[in-house]
C-alpha cells in the first residue's frame, strides 16, 4: 500500500473481528514507531504490548469500556487482540540533554515545550499508519484511569503512558459523530509567512 492509500484509510475504527494478528506484524509494526523522532535522539518512548485476553478485558474496564457499549457501540477495547500503550520517559529526555554534546557546561536544558510528549505522539502516529500499511485497522483511547494503567502494567516510575493503540482487523463499526465535522479546508490550517486570518 502507498503512503496516500494509507492516509485515505487511516481512521479511527472501533470494531475487530476474532482474528488474530501476527506477532510478526506486531512486531514490524512496532519497528516502524520505534524509528519515530526524539528530540536529541534521546528515543524515550516505548511500548507495552498486550494480548492476553483477561489482560485486555482489564484494560477495557479501566477504560470505562461499560459505559460506552451503554451508548451503542461495539467493545472495541476489550475485542482487539492486540493493545500497544504507548509510553515515553521525560527521565531519558533530561538525561540527555545533560550530556556533554547537549549541554557543554551542565546546565540543565530549558523545555518551553516538553518535547517526550510531542515525539509520543509522533510515536503513536506511526503505529496508526504502520497497522493501515499492513491490511489492519487501529483505533486509539487515552484511558480515563491513566494511573491505574500504569499501575496495571508495571511501569517504573519515570515512564508515563501515553493512552492505548488497539490494533486488529476491521469489523463493521458505528462512526463518532465526530466525523461529521469533516476536515478544516487547507485554507484555514495553513499559514504564509505569518499568522493569517484570510481577510
Amino acid at each position: 500500500m502507498d503512503f496516500d492509500d494509507v492516509l485515505r484509510h487511516r481512521r479511527m475504527v472501533r470494531n475487530f473481528t476474532d482474528e488474530p494478528v501476527d506477532r510478526a506484524v506486531v512486531d514490524r509494526i512496532l519497528d516502524a514507531a520505534r524509528r519515530a523522532p526524539s528530540a536529541g535522539n534521546s528515543q524515550g518512548q516505548a511500548f507495552v504490548v498486550v494480548t492476553d485476553p483477561e489482560r485486555r478485558r482489564h484494560i477495557a474496564q479501566l477504560a470505562d469500556e461499560h459505559t460506552y457499549v451503554g451508548m451503542g457501540f461495539d467493545p472495541w477495547i476489550s475485542k482487539a487482540p492486540v493493545h500497544v500503550v504507548v509510553c515515553v520517559s521525560e527521565e531519558l529526555y533530561r538525561a540527555r540533554y545533560r550530556e556533554p554534546d547537549k549541554s557543554p557546561d551542565g546546565t540543565e536544558h530549558e523545555w518551553p515545550v516538553p518535547y517526550w510528549w510531542v515525539d509520543a505522539g509522533a510515536a503513536l502516529m506511526l503505529v496508526l499508519l504502520a497497522a493501515v500499511s499492513e491490511g489492519l485497522a487501529a483505533g486509539f483511547l487515552g484511558s480515563h484511569a491513566m494511573p491505574e494503567l500504569e499501575t496495571f502494567l508495571d511501569l517504573p516510575d519515570h515512564v508515563r503512558a501515553v493512552g492505548v493503540v488497539t490494533i486488529g482487523h476491521p469489523a463493521p463499526d458505528r462512526r463518532s459523530g465526530s466525523l461529521a465535522r469533516g476536515r478544516r479546508p487547507l485554507s484555514d490550517v495553513v499559514h504564509e509567512e505569518r499568522w493569517t486570518t484570510g481577510e
